[in-house]
C-alpha cells in the first residue's frame, strides 16, 4: 500500500463528518485499514452501542515505553454556522487550510498517522503509538475507557503527547472541570398565591446566586502559586444557558440550566462537586417543606481531571527538546492529558493550530502551523530511531 503524505491523510480525515452526536466508524474503518496495510497492529475500544470506536495502534518493537500520540476523532456540530466553503473538504486559501476539524484536531491526527507509518517503515528502536478517542467534544468521556483498553492490548507507553492546538507551544498544565445538568422541579400556582407554590425559576436562581457568591469569595482570596500561573488564576463556576416557566403569572413548574466548574490543579474536583451538591440539597429541602413534589435533579455530564505540571516530566522534557520551547505554558481549557496522567503516563499538550479557531465557522489551520507539526514529527522519528 502506498504511503500517503500528511496532507493527503488530512484530506481524508476531514471528509468524514465525525460530529460527536453521530458515528465515527467510517473514519475508524478507513484509518484502521490504512494502518494495517502498512503492517501496524490496531485495536478498537467500542462504546456501549457499538456506534463509535476508539482506535489504538502500535508501530515499532513490541515493548513498553512507547511515545503515545493522542488525539480525538470527533468534531463539533455545524449548527447555526455560516461557512464560505465546504466544511467537509479541505480548502486551501490565503495560507490556511479550511475545514471542520483542521485545527481541532484532525491536523494533528493526520501528522500522527503519517509518523506511525514512517516509524513502522523505518524500523524505529522505540515504539510509537496512536490513541484516537471519541466523544472528547462532549466532555472527554471516551478517553478513560480507551486508556484502560490500551493497557490491556498494547505494551504500556510512558510519554503521551496530546495534540490539542497550542501553536506548537508546550502546555504543561491545564484546569480540570466538571459539569451538571440541573432540573429544578417546582409546583405551579397562580402568582397571586405565591407562598402556596414553588417557583422553579426563583429556586433555581437561589442556586445560581450561590455560584455568584462563591465566585466572589474565590476571587477575593490570594491565589496559590500554581493557580497564579493560570488566566484567570482561580477556579470558576458558571451558568451559560437557562430555560423554564410557562407564563408571567404562574409559578414556574420547571427550570433547567447547566453548571460548569473549571478547577485549578491542586484543588479537588470531588470536593467542589460535594459543596455544590450540598447547596442544591439544602435548597431542595426548603422547597419540599412547601410542596413535597418539588425537587432539584442533578445529572453530572462531564468530569475531566486537570493536568498537573510534572517536575522534570518525561513528556515535557521530550517535547521541549523537539520544539525548543522553554516557556511555561498553562491553559484554562481541559484536554485528555489529565486522564492520561491519572493513568500513569507522563503527559503534555502540544499541537499545531490556534485554539481560538476551534469550533468556529470557517475553522482553519495555518499552513505554517501544519508545516511546524510536520517538522516536529520528523524530529520525533529521529529521536525514536
Amino acid at each position: 500500500m502506498q504511503a500517503l503524505t500528511s496532507r493527503q491523510i488530512l484530506d481524508r480525515l476531514v471528509s468524514f463528518p465525525t460530529v460527536s452526536r453521530g458515528s465515527n466508524l467510517a473514519l475508524v474503518d478507513w484509518l484502521e485499514g490504512y494502518l494495517v496495510g502498512h503492517g501496524i497492529r490496531c485495536f478498537r475500544h467500542w462504546n456501549e452501542d457499538h456506534e463509535k470506536a476508539a482506535l489504538i495502534a502500535h508501530a515499532g518493537p513490541w515493548q513498553a515505553g512507547a511515545v503515545v500520540l493522542s488525539g480525538h476523532s470527533d468534531v463539533v456540530p455545524l449548527d447555526g454556522q455560516a461557512w464560505t466553503s465546504d466544511p467537509w473538504w479541505v480548502t486551501q486559501r490565503d495560507g490556511r487550510l479550511y475545514g471542520r476539524g483542521t485545527c481541532d484536531m484532525k491536523g494533528y491526527v493526520a501528522l500522527a498517522v503519517w509518523a506511525l507509518v514512517q516509524a513502522q517503515a523505518r524500523g524505529v528502536a522505540r515504539p510509537l503509538q496512536l490513541a484516537l478517542s471519541y466523544d472528547e467534544e462532549i466532555g472527554c468521556t471516551g478517553a478513560p475507557p480507551m486508556i484502560r483498553t490500551m493497557q490491556e492490548v498494547v505494551p504500556k507507553g510512558s510519554a503521551a503527547i496530546i495534540g490539542e492546538p497550542s501553536r506548537m507551544g508546550v502546555i504543561t498544565g491545564h484546569k480540570g472541570g466538571t459539569g451538571y445538568h440541573v432540573h429544578v422541579k417546582g409546583y405551579e400556582v397562580h402568582s397571586s398565591l405565591l407562598p402556596k407554590g414553588v417557583s422553579a425559576i426563583m429556586e433555581g436562581a437561589r442556586l445560581i446566586n450561590w455560584l455568584n457568591e462563591v465566585n466572589a469569595e474565590i476571587q477575593a482570596k490570594a491565589p496559590t502559586a500554581l493557580a497564579a500561573t493560570f488566566d484567570p488564576p482561580h477556579t470558576t463556576l458558571h451558568v451559560g444557558m437557562i430555560s423554564g416557566g410557562t407564563a408571567h403569572n404562574i409559578t414556574a413548574a420547571d427550570c433547567r440550566f447547566a453548571v460548569e466548574m473549571r478547577v485549578v490543579p491542586g484543588e479537588s474536583i470531588p470536593d467542589w462537586e460535594a459543596r455544590f451538591v450540598a447547596r442544591a440539597r439544602k435548597i431542595e429541602a426548603a422547597m419540599q417543606a412547601v410542596r413535597p413534589e418539588a425537587a432539584v435533579h442533578l445529572d453530572r455530564f462531564f468530569g475531566v481531571p486537570g493536568l498537573v505540571p510534572e517536575a522534570e516530566g518525561e513528556a515535557e522534557t521530550l517535547v521541549r527538546r523537539l520544539t525548543g520551547d522553554n516557556a511555561t505554558g498553562v491553559v484554562s481549557y481541559g484536554t485528555e492529558a489529565g486522564q492520561f496522567q491519572e493513568a500513569g503516563y507522563s503527559a503534555v499538550v502540544c499541537g499545531p493550530g490556534d485554539i481560538a479557531q476551534a469550533h468556529q465557522p470557517d475553522e482553519y489551520l495555518e499552513i505554517s502551523e501544519f508545516q511546524a507539526g510536520q517538522r516536529f514529527m520528523e524530529r520525533l522519528l529521529e529521536t525514536l530511531a
